[in-house]
């Protein structure tokens, strides 16, 4: 298998229960749910991605011929004196629609604990450390377990009543980053405080200014 990357990159998780981690960021060209082209998004099941996945012209970027010259290049970004297990988030676009058993064989050969951040509309092949759903509210959810659910909050027919009984660890509500931003932030946090199953997720990453 070819693996399409858009970008390959070591920095700090932005998001959800693992912000501030270290970790690699695989991200997957291509997804399910929209093209990336903005001439489609009215169009698209989901209509407010704010992540380019379009291409391999991306840092780290490019096209690998099987899966372990794209483990040996993960591995690559990786501090070679770090202690501490190594740590990929595989993401997209929708990185299931790429990631499968030979990657995740290579990169386990090379130390890495693996996670994926996925819109639970596949499902994932075994061997996956940490699995972060972020389900659309137009999208068959078929994905319902795993160890985070981070619901980008608010859509329309996807309030977070729809999630709450699915088997996750952790449930976080993410504001959309869109013109309402500060709007979106004050109901997830209101959101938050009378629902305490639910925690915030902030974009760390974009407040801080790293990629």
């Amino acid at each position: 298998m070819t693996y399409i990357v858009k970008e390959l990159y070591y920095t700090l998780q932005g998001e959800g229960a693992q912000t501030g981690r270290a970790a690699v960021f695989l991200r997957f060209a291509g997804c399910n749910l929209w093209s990336g082209l903005e001439r489609d998004r009215h169009d698209a099941v989901c209509q407010f991605c704010d992540t380019d996945f379009v291409g391999t012209n991306g840092p780290g970027g490019g096209k690998f011929a099987d899966a372990d010259p794209l483990a040996r290049a993960a591995a690559a970004h990786w501090p070679k004196a770090a202690k501490g297990k190594p740590f990929i988030v595989c993401t997209g676009g929708e990185p299931l629609l790429q990631l499968d058993s030979a990657a995740i064989a290579a990169l386990k050969d090379r130390g890495f604990e693996i996670g994926i951040e996925t819109n639970g509309t596949l499902l994932p092949p075994p061997g996956i450390d940490w699995i972060c759903v972020s389900p659309k509210a137009d999208a068959e959810q078929k994905l319902v377990r795993g160890d985070e659910l981070k619901l980008i909050y608010p859509q329309d027919g996807a309030p977070p009543e729809r999630f709450a009984g699915q088997d996750f660890r952790n449930f976080f509500l993410q504001p959309m980053d869109n013109a309402d931003r500060q709007v979106n932030t004050e109901a997830a946090t209101a959101y938050c405080l009378a629902n305490p199953q639910w925690r915030l997720s902030l974009q760390t990453h974009k407040l801080i200014g790293i990629r």
